[in-house]
């Protein structure tokens, strides 16, 4: 079982910058991949950015190529999700998510591959 706690999450105006944390516990060697997901109103869940904990590799939603970087502290078991440049169109609920087995390039935003999940942290953008 790994816990999965956010932080980082509030209110900036278009443009802005905010840096979300996700600090995992309990059976933390079991994740290979871990990532920020969001879910604004009335949208489905989808794949922001995730990163393999193994070697770094990372991978981002197009919406979000630029202007977003994930990152990892393994000292700390801690992802990072550094937002720039942020868009009213960013506003959503961020959740964090771990993966527990290998997945394949084109699964890797897809939620049903990630079975822990954080509570999320509110992240609004104002025009």
């Amino acid at each position: 079982q790994v816990q999965l706690v956010e932080s980082g999450g509030g209110s900036v105006q278009a443009g802005g910058s905010l840096r979300l944390s996700c600090a995992a516990s309990g059976y933390t060697y079991s994740s290979t991949w871990m990532g920020w997901f969001r879910q604004a109103p009335g949208k489905e869940r989808e794949g922001v950015a995730v990163i393999s904990l193994s070697g770094g590799t990372t991978y981002y939603a197009d919406s979000v190529k630029g202007r977003f970087t994930i990152s990892q502290d393994n000292a700390k078991n801690t992802v990072y999700l550094q937002m720039n440049s942020l868009k009213p169109e960013d506003t959503a609920m961020y959740y964090c998510a771990a993966a527990h087995s290998s997945l394949h390039r084109w699964l890797l935003l897809q939620t049903l591959e990630y079975k822990s999940w954080g509570q999320g942290t509110q992240v609004t953008v104002s025009s």
